[in-house]
């Protein structure tokens, strides 16, 4: 199990970006959350196993139709043992 943070860059807020990430994440059984920022970037956090996450990062780096992705900042959160899982994949206001 593995945990990643990612900060999606470009023309993601208004698209969909949110709903498309999290309609990916359910598709992939990954579990985490989703939010806007307020300099016009999307942040998730997403764990699971790392081929998932592979395949997960491949499709934000596409995002959906109206999006114009221009970059991603992705940052691997070391697991200790005993730390919290996440459950389900929500999306944060």
């Amino acid at each position: 199990m593995k945990t990643t943070h990612i900060t999606v860059t470009g023309r993601v807020q208004g698209v969909g970006f949110r709903y498309f990430t999290v309609r990916c994440a359910n598709d992939l059984g990954l579990c985490g959350w989703v939010r806007n920022l307020p300099d016009g970037s999307v942040e998730t956090a997403i764990q699971g196993q790392g081929e998932k996450i592979e395949e997960m990062i491949r499709r934000l780096r596409q995002g959906p139709v109206a999006a114009n992705v221009s970059g991603l900042e992705i940052e691997e959160i070391e697991s200790e043992s005993g730390s919290a899982e996440l459950s389900g994949f929500a999306m944060r206001f």
